[in-house]
């Protein structure tokens, strides 16, 4: 793990809805999730830094079907060309999204992802983000899940510690793992307010 990465400018929060981090089924330690993240969004805003929020539209009669009180992002979004909100339905958020186009609009080349699910959402998201050759850095304690389940004849409860530690592997060298939030550094974008969707 690098403790010390280069600035990123951009910050990706995938996910961050009442329905995963707050009311009656929170991933674990929610709470320090949204203290590590909502430090991230503050940052990031200070710098000059773009913030991009994923909303994920669920199906009919899940907890972040739109419209729905779990569909709400968590934390407050500030308004302005630095700040955007992108709804996403698939787990990798680049997929059918303007994500992409807002990143090259604002001239972003690094960029922090954090949120939820370690192991989908924000693993594909990254690992896209890697694809399109973006410098990506993962704060450790930035990102989170559920416990993963028994499942009988094929192995015990796998803790949810232990399965975003394995969603930070399954993205191999490339990626910049750092062990907390306040390792990672933000810059202005190069293009500041003209950034726009």
């Amino acid at each position: 793990m690098n403790p010390l990465p280069a600035p990123v400018q951009a910050l990706i929060v995938v996910d961050l809805q009442s329905a995963f981090v707050a009311g009656d089924h929170p991933v674990p330690d929610a709470p320090r999730l949204l203290d590590r993240v909502g430090h991230l969004v503050r940052r990031a805003r200070a710098a000059g830094a773009l913030v991009v929020h994923l909303q994920n539209d669920g199906p009919a009669g899940e907890p972040d079907e739109p419209r729905t009180p779990g569909w709400e992002l968590h934390l407050p979004v500030h308004g302005g060309p630095a700040e955007k909100v992108i709804r996403k339905s698939e787990d990798d958020g680049f997929e059918g999204t303007s994500l992409a186009e807002t990143l090259t609009t604002a001239g972003v080349g690094a960029l922090a992802v954090c949120g939820v699910m370690s192991e989908m959402c924000v693993l594909a998201t990254a690992r896209r983000a890697l694809e399109l050759e973006y410098r990506v850095v993962l704060p450790h304690d930035a990102h989170a899940t559920y416990d993963i389940p028994a499942a009988p004849g094929i192995s015990e409860a796998v803790p949810a510690a232990m399965a975003s530690r394995v969603a930070e592997w399954a993205l191999g060298d490339e990626v910049e793992v750092v062990a907390r939030a306040e390792d990672v550094r933000f810059r202005g974008h190069p293009r500041g307010a003209l950034c726009r969707q």
